[in-house]
C-alpha cells in the first residue's frame, strides 16, 4: 500500500535523525544481507539504508531491487542513503522507531 503524503512527512521527520544501520557494498543482494535487511525491518520499521554504488543509476537500481525484496516502501533518497519503511507484524515498543517516536 503506497505511504499518504502525510506519513512520508512524519516518517521523513523521524528519520532525519537515524543513523544508516545497513550498508549495501559491492557482495551484491545476497541472502546474507537480504535477511538482515528483512530482521532490521522487522524490528525497526523505518531504517536508512546505505548504498555504495557507483553512479546515480546505479544507487536507483539497487534500491528498487532492495525495496522489491522486502516488500517495503520508500519514503526519501538522497544521495546514497535511502529511508525506507515497512510495518512490523508485532512492533517492539523499544526498538521501533515509529513507536518510540509517538512515545516522545
Amino acid at each position: 500500500m503506497p505511504l499518504s503524503a502525510q506519513d512520508i512527512r512524519r516518517f521523513r521527520a523521524i528519520g532525519h535523525h537515524l543513523k544508516p544501520i545497513l550498508i549495501f557494498g559491492g557482495n551484491g543482494l545476497s541472502e546474507s544481507f537480504l535477511g538482515e535487511l528483512d530482521a532490521r525491518l522487522e524490528d525497526h520499521e523505518l531504517i536508512k539504508v546505505r548504498v555504495n554504488a557507483e553512479t546515480r543509476d546505479d544507487r536507483a537500481t539497487v534500491v528498487e531491487a532492495l525495496l522489491k525484496a522486502s516488500r517495503a516502501e520508500l519514503v526519501q533518497r538522497i544521495g546514497n542513503i535511502a529511508l525506507i519503511y515497512r510495518g512490523a507484524k508485532k512492533p517492539n515498543p523499544k526498538l521501533s522507531n515509529i513507536l518510540r517516536a509517538q512515545q516522545g
